[in-house]
């Protein structure tokens, strides 16, 4: 991970006396802190248009225009004629924010709110713009809102998320994304808490909100820039991931939301997740899971697995490289890698050499596609065979995991699974939440083939 470059902070307010003193270094720390880029939000027209000023002279700051709810009452149609030409004639505008309802200190009345923040929907579904929402005590009209004035049809983010898991779900169903602040870190603040670990982290965006909403140790002081680091350490912690995880999958969400900086689009072989190394060798799946977040998306926890072609041995060694010390090595991608059995031999023989430690996350269906068992083949290769079970019937396996071998799909992960107990030294059967599933019976069943057992929470799958 490029240390100088993999956070970035989505909400901000730079551009006014908070940081005219020391501006330039608090840019300086924001970049030792591995700030890419930061997006300047303006709350009124003049912080607009000061924030798109600030774009025009930093390559690295993006700015959002639009007018705070705190000030509704004051805005006209000039208002909103500026924002429009603002937004239009700098290409560094990148939403239309901060935007919506504050129902908390009311300083403008909420009629007044509403009809402006629906005014600034429909401006930024003429622009084509994302919007950037301010909601603090007004949950239910902000989502009826968004959804009488079709704001998924230019997505946005709910900034400082103050909604509880429920809510955050339904923002993500509609296609918005969530931004985490630093009150994540406060220790009063659990229902935060509760958002970051329920949803998964391909939804989620990071910020600051400075100069406000310090996180701990700096909570009372100014915040900057640089104090998103610490907000992305607390979500790593929470979600069980690495601050170079965070800062990857939230930076592409930033990146994809927002269209800012570079879109590396470059597929990956070998790909690092925590501290095991994933190796990405195929695409193709031998199910089709009706779950599965892959079939939406070609990224995995930030990593882009779309292959253009299935990579020989030379390509998955040259990928690997030098790992440097890793937990283990997982065959785990885009796709079924046990469909590659030759490959996975002749790989893994290689990695064992060096000592390192080999698993395998698989469907359990190889003995199946390949009409034969293969098992013995990974015997003193292959350390962990993760098999996603799923299910505890053949009927609801069937149902989720949509099996090309029909009732003879279930038997056969079944059986996979009791056979892998002869050849690999761990065996783990999975299941994950999926609402409906009985997780009990499908621990159950895996007590019963003598394998270990691990659910999934639906949050994570991707």
């Amino acid at each position: 991970m490029n240390e100088t470059g993999f956070l970035i902070d989505t909400h901000a307010h730079i551009d006014g006396h908070d940081f005219v003193a020391d501006f330039d270094e608090v840019l300086g720390r924001a970049a030792e802190a591995g700030l890419s880029h930061i997006i300047t939000v303006g709350a009124d027209l003049e912080s607009s248009q000061a924030a798109c000023e600030l774009a025009r002279k930093h390559d690295h700051i993006y700015c959002a225009v639009g007018v705070h709810p705190h000030d509704a009452s004051r805005v006209t149609e000039r208002c909103y004629q500026v924002i429009r030409e603002l937004a239009q004639g700098n290409p560094k505008v990148v939403a239309i924010g901060e935007i919506g309802l504050d129902f908390y200190r009311d300083r403008s009345p909420r009629d007044e709110q509403e009809r402006v923040f629906r005014h600034f929907i429909r401006l930024a579904r003429e622009l084509a713009l994302p919007i950037i929402v301010h909601d603090r005590d007004a949950h239910d009209r902000v989502m009826a809102i968004l959804r009488e004035e079709k704001a998924a049809e230019v997505g946005g983010v709910l900034h400082c998320f103050s909604g509880d898991l429920a809510m955050a779900r339904e923002c993500v169903e509609m296609g918005f994304y969530l931004s985490i602040p630093g009150t994540v870190t406060y220790p009063s603040n659990e229902q935060l808490r509760e958002v970051v670990r329920g949803i998964r982290t391909e939804h989620l965006l990071i910020e600051t909100d400075c100069p406000y909403l310090s996180p701990v140790p700096h909570r009372g002081k100014r915040n900057e820039p640089a104090y998103v680091r610490l907000t992305a350490t607390k979500v790593a912690e929470l979600k069980g991931l690495t601050l170079e995880d965070v800062g990857r999958i939230t930076s592409l969400n930033a990146r994809r939301l927002f269209g800012i900086g570079g879109k590396d689009q470059a597929a990956r072989i070998a790909y690092r997740i925590r501290n095991s190394l994933y190796l990405n060798i195929t695409n193709r799946c031998s199910n089709r899971c009706s779950f599965c977040a892959k079939f939406d998306d070609f990224t995995v926890k930030g990593h882009y697995l779309q292959l253009d072609h299935e990579p020989n041995f030379d390509e998955v060694m040259a990928a690997i490289g030098d790992p440097g010390p890793v937990d283990e090595v997982v065959f785990c991608g885009y796709g079924e890698p046990m469909l590659r059995i030759d490959l996975i031999r002749e790989v893994a023989a290689e990695l064992k050499k060096r000592g390192l430690r080999i698993r395998i996350n698989t469907d359990g269906q190889a003995n199946l596609v390949h009409g034969r068992n293969v098992l013995p083949e990974l015997e003193g290769l292959i350390d962990c065979i993760s098999v996603s079970l799923n299910a505890a019937d053949a009927e609801t396996y069937a149902r989720l995991c949509n099996t090309p071998f029909g009732t003879a799909g279930f038997d056969g992960i079944c059986r996979f699974l009791t056979e892998a107990t002869k050849h690999i030294p761990k065996v783990v059967a999975t299941a994950v939440t999926v609402p409906g599933v009985d997780i009990a019976a499908v621990r159950s069943l895996a007590e019963t083939l003598g394998v270990e057992f691990r659910e999934r929470e639906y949050a994570e799958v991707g």
